[in-house]
């Protein structure tokens, strides 16, 4: 299923109407979502719970995530009976920490290279179809962000990665969940923008770029939706 020979159409629908005509018309390919239980995510996952309800959410616990994340994560797996892949690294924090130290300190790259991207791309490798909560708004290194694109992943295996709300505004988000009762994490009412790993959150202080709380402002992306893991 080759979603870009219609990609100029797919930039025309609503959010909802993309997720409707996209399920319906997968000829039964393997989707998924991958969610870090923020705010985009969790509106991407009513959408698509009303026609996939057991669609599999690929939750990333990298082991250093707020403690109401996982209270949040363990909550609205019961509330929604979310059919949840928690998928962790090769190593406990502990093992990791061992070899390492306290590695997203000083190479916050490699740390999240080791913690995020290379288990999360390996999770991938059985899906055909990737949704995600991605905005344009949300980065710099968001703008061009395309509601469907290919990706490669490091096999060579290529997704349609799909981000049904990439033209929404931050408003937007907030409208879609107060209309539709959707809990979110408790750490939006306590300022968070963007949120990650514990150690690598702030608050942003910069109100034209939520992710400049990340990783103590010296980088944006932490390699899983940077252009260069994306074919042109």
């Amino acid at each position: 299923m080759n979603l870009l020979n219609i990609a100029e159409q797919i930039e025309e629908h609503t959010a909802e109407g993309l997720v409707d005509a996209l399920v319906r018309e997968s000829n039964g390919a393997a989707a998924c979502l991958t969610s870090s239980l923020q705010a985009e995510d969790m509106v991407v996952l009513h959408m698509l719970r009303q026609y996939a309800p057991q669609i599999p959410v690929i939750f990333l616990d990298t082991g250093y995530h707020f403690a109401e994340t996982y209270a949040y994560r363990d909550h609205m797996v019961r509330e929604w009976a979310i059919n949840l892949k928690n998928v962790v690294p090769e190593t406990t924090v502990a093992q990791h920490e061992g070899s390492f130290g306290k590695l997203y300190l000083v190479q916050p790259t490699q740390c999240c290279q080791m913690r995020k991207v290379d288990p999360l791309f390996r999770s991938l490798e059985s899906y055909d179809i990737w949704y995600t909560g991605l905005r344009r708004e949300q980065s710099p290194t968001r703008v061009n962000l395309k509601k469907v694109e290919e990706h490669k992943l490091p096999s060579g295996k290529v997704l349609q990665k799909v981000s049904p709300l990439a033209d929404w505004k931050w408003q937007k988000v907030w409208d879609y969940i107060n209309a539709n009762n959707i809990p979110y994490l408790p750490l939006y009412d306590r300022g968070y923008r963007s949120i990650g790993c514990e150690p690598c959150t702030q608050q942003s202080l910069d109100p034209n770029n939520p992710r400049a709380g990340r990783w103590g402002g010296k980088k944006l992306e932490c390699g899983i939706h940077t252009p260069s893991c994306s074919m042109d």
